[in-house]
């Protein structure tokens, strides 16, 4: 019920997930910050679900998600891959993009992540594949989940890693052994593989892009190079994601991501972009020395405002964070705006500063092209036979 929500809610501290039970894709999941958002969207996860119990997490925040994806015979484990997530936790694991090796966490923390995946894999007895959900916040591990099954990940590791995880796991259930398929060890990689996710707003007119814990995504592609931001940028292009090499960046950000905003600002202004901003944005840009044209709100009639921008082909690259809970009208329409002029549209800062890594390896024309075999021949010299 609602009030055993609230109740609950307030015994957990806020902010929380709401989550249905037996629902797919994070159907009606929602982030609550207060008990009126609570008790708001307690109507749509009881229709989402009816006959089944609500389920009230404490939601962390400002943490870093990470999948592990690992094989197991009932005595031996091997992992195979520990991938970290570009967005922070909260956005649903497949609308954020990943990467496989992490790109910043510590070695002390990927040996801890292996070492719970093997404890935990010993314990629940797995025979075959599972997956695991962590996040990590101020140096603490969490474990959000465990499955032990096939996870959306398994063809990416399998591609990055050049082993079929799928092709070992149905083995190892049907009775052999690791060691007798030939996989006893973790297979350390060279290169970066990111997976981005693609999405089907172009269809959809006047849809929110922001991302959240229900799962927006169609599909999914991945790019492979031996530059974080280079995989970004051959992920981003298979995606249908034209990242500009050139032109002007529209920054938006809310007042939490503004010292983020800063260090991004500065590294899009150093490569050469001409940068347009809110007021509030702008005037924190200014601050720290960097130059940004003021775009007024809709309805200000002082000059033009981002939809102008966007509608005239003003506009190269949008970066827009929501201002709170709940996205405000005039955010939501930029955002429609953006995707329905095909104009490059990211709601979080830290796939914004992803993304511009991406575009410092398309300017500098840094893209390693080789094959998919040309990769995993660098990984597995000779075949292994599985």
């Amino acid at each position: 019920s609602a009030e055993a929500a609230a109740a609950a809610a307030a015994e957990i501290g806020y902010p929380v997930v709401v989550r249905p039970s037996y629902v797919l894709g994070g159907r009606a999941m929602q982030i609550c910050y207060d008990e009126e958002q609570l008790l708001r969207y307690m109507g749509l996860a009881v229709e989402a679900s009816p006959v089944h119990p609500v389920l009230i997490d404490r939601f962390l925040e400002d943490a870093i998600e990470i999948d592990v994806d690992a094989v197991c015979d009932g005595t031996r484990c091997v992992i195979g891959g520990v991938m970290e997530h570009i967005e922070e936790a909260g956005v649903h694991s497949g609308d954020s993009a990943c990467v496989l090796p992490p790109f910043s966490l510590s070695e002390p923390e990927v040996q801890s992540l292996m070492e719970q995946t093997r404890a935990l894999a010993a314990e629940l007895n797995v025979v075959g594949l599972l997956n695991i959900q962590y996040a990590i916040r101020n140096e603490q591990v969490y474990v959000l989940e465990a499955n032990p099954r096939a996870s959306r990940t398994i063809p990416y590791v399998s591609k990055a890693i050049g082993v079929p995880l799928a092709k070992v796991a149905a083995r190892v259930m049907v009775g052999q052994s690791l060691e007798e398929i030939g996989f006893t060890a973790e297979v350390d990689i060279a290169h970066f593989a990111v997976k981005f996710p693609v999405f089907p707003f172009s269809r959809f007119h006047g849809v929110d892009t922001i991302l959240g814990p229900e799962m927006k995504s169609t599909g999914e592609v991945m790019g492979m190079d031996q530059n974080f931001g280079a995989a970004f940028a051959k992920a981003a292009i298979a995606a249908g994601v034209n990242l500009p090499i050139r032109g002007t960046v529209f920054i938006s950000v809310r007042n939490r991501d503004k010292r983020d905003a800063i260090f991004l600002a500065k590294h899009l202004e150093t490569l050469g972009f001409k940068l347009v901003a809110t007021e509030g944005t702008a005037r924190a840009l200014r601050r720290s020395g960097i130059n940004a044209e003021v775009v007024y709100r809709l309805g200000d009639d002082r000059g033009p405002n981002a939809i102008d921008l966007i509608a005239n082909q003003r506009l190269d690259l949008i970066i827009n964070t929501p201002s709170g809970p709940q996205p405000r009208d005039d955010e939501r329409r930029i955002r429609a705006a953006a995707v329905q002029h095909g104009v490059p549209c990211i709601t979080t800062v830290a796939g914004a500063s992803v993304a511009v890594l991406a575009v410092e390896a398309l300017q500098r024309g840094d893209l390693d092209l080789r094959t998919l075999q040309e990769y995993n021949a660098d990984v597995h010299p000779v075949s292994h036979g599985i």
